[in-house]
Protein backbone atom coordinates (compact mmCIF):
# COMPACT_ATOMS: atom_id res chain seq x y z
CA UNK A 1 0.00 0.00 0.00
CA UNK A 2 1.11 3.61 -0.81
CA UNK A 3 1.73 6.23 1.57
CA UNK A 4 -0.92 8.42 1.99
CA UNK A 5 0.48 12.42 0.71
CA UNK A 6 -2.20 14.21 2.71
CA UNK A 7 -0.84 12.67 5.95
CA UNK A 8 2.20 14.98 7.30
CA UNK A 9 4.37 12.38 8.54
CA UNK A 10 3.75 9.73 5.35
CA UNK A 11 5.00 13.02 3.49
CA UNK A 12 8.43 13.43 5.22
CA UNK A 13 9.05 10.03 5.27
CA UNK A 14 8.32 9.81 1.20
CA UNK A 15 11.35 12.89 1.15
CA UNK A 16 13.33 10.56 4.44
CA UNK A 17 12.69 8.25 1.42
CA UNK A 18 13.81 9.76 -1.64
CA UNK A 19 17.11 11.79 0.38
CA UNK A 20 18.19 7.95 1.46
CA UNK A 21 17.71 7.13 -2.17
CA UNK A 22 19.96 9.72 -3.31
CA UNK A 23 22.35 8.49 -0.85
CA UNK A 24 22.87 5.47 -2.36
CA UNK A 25 23.17 7.03 -5.51
CA UNK A 26 26.71 8.99 -5.67
CA UNK A 27 25.54 11.15 -9.29
CA UNK A 28 22.21 11.59 -8.50
CA UNK A 29 23.32 12.79 -5.10
CA UNK A 30 26.27 15.16 -6.35
CA UNK A 31 23.30 16.10 -9.08
CA UNK A 32 20.88 17.09 -6.42
CA UNK A 33 23.74 19.11 -3.96
CA UNK A 34 24.89 21.11 -7.29
CA UNK A 35 20.94 22.12 -7.78
CA UNK A 36 19.83 22.70 -4.38
CA UNK A 37 22.95 24.94 -3.06
CA UNK A 38 23.32 21.97 -0.02
CA UNK A 39 26.66 20.35 0.95
CA UNK A 40 26.97 16.98 2.21
CA UNK A 41 27.83 18.40 5.75
CA UNK A 42 24.62 20.08 6.21
CA UNK A 43 22.59 17.10 4.68
CA UNK A 44 21.41 16.24 8.25
CA UNK A 45 20.24 18.96 9.78
CA UNK A 46 18.77 20.33 6.65
CA UNK A 47 16.46 16.81 6.24
CA UNK A 48 14.29 18.55 9.54
CA UNK A 49 13.49 21.15 7.43
CA UNK A 50 10.00 20.59 5.77
CA UNK A 51 11.11 22.75 3.03
CA UNK A 52 14.47 21.00 2.42
CA UNK A 53 12.37 17.81 1.61
CA UNK A 54 9.61 19.21 -0.32
CA UNK A 55 12.70 20.42 -2.56
CA UNK A 56 13.99 16.58 -2.46
CA UNK A 57 10.56 15.65 -3.66
CA UNK A 58 10.65 18.56 -6.66
CA UNK A 59 14.09 17.19 -7.63
CA UNK A 60 12.40 13.49 -8.54
CA UNK A 61 9.32 15.48 -10.07
CA UNK A 62 11.58 17.21 -12.51
CA UNK A 63 13.28 13.97 -13.91
CA UNK A 64 10.90 11.28 -15.11
CA UNK A 65 13.06 8.50 -15.03
CA UNK A 66 14.57 9.43 -11.94
CA UNK A 67 11.42 9.80 -10.25
CA UNK A 68 9.95 5.97 -11.56
CA UNK A 69 13.45 4.59 -10.10
CA UNK A 70 12.88 6.14 -6.90
CA UNK A 71 9.03 5.23 -6.53
CA UNK A 72 9.70 0.86 -7.76
CA UNK A 73 12.50 1.12 -4.89
CA UNK A 74 10.02 1.72 -2.25
CA UNK A 75 6.96 0.94 -3.99
CA UNK A 76 5.59 4.42 -4.19
CA UNK A 77 2.57 5.61 -6.64
CA UNK A 78 4.46 8.27 -8.85
CA UNK A 79 1.69 10.38 -8.18
CA UNK A 80 1.85 10.45 -4.22
CA UNK A 81 5.21 12.33 -4.57
CA UNK A 82 3.72 15.53 -6.22
CA UNK A 83 0.76 15.12 -2.91
CA UNK A 84 3.87 14.97 -0.67
CA UNK A 85 5.43 17.84 -2.40
CA UNK A 86 2.36 20.02 -2.04
CA UNK A 87 1.54 18.85 1.53
CA UNK A 88 5.63 19.18 2.84
CA UNK A 89 4.90 22.70 0.98
CA UNK A 90 1.56 24.07 3.00
CA UNK A 91 -0.56 23.66 -0.07
CA UNK A 92 -2.82 21.41 2.22
CA UNK A 93 -6.19 22.74 3.79
CA UNK A 94 -6.06 20.74 7.12
CA UNK A 95 -9.56 21.65 7.97
CA UNK A 96 -11.29 21.15 4.29
CA UNK A 97 -9.20 17.92 4.41
CA UNK A 98 -7.82 18.55 0.82
CA UNK A 99 -5.04 20.48 -1.31
CA UNK A 100 -5.49 23.74 -2.00
CA UNK A 101 -6.39 24.99 -5.41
Amino acid sequence: MSPDPSNAKQSEMIAIKGLQYLAGDEEQLQRFLALSGCDPASLRDSANSTEFLSGILEYFMSNEATLLAFCAQYSINPEDIAGAQHRLDGNFDDDRGEFKT
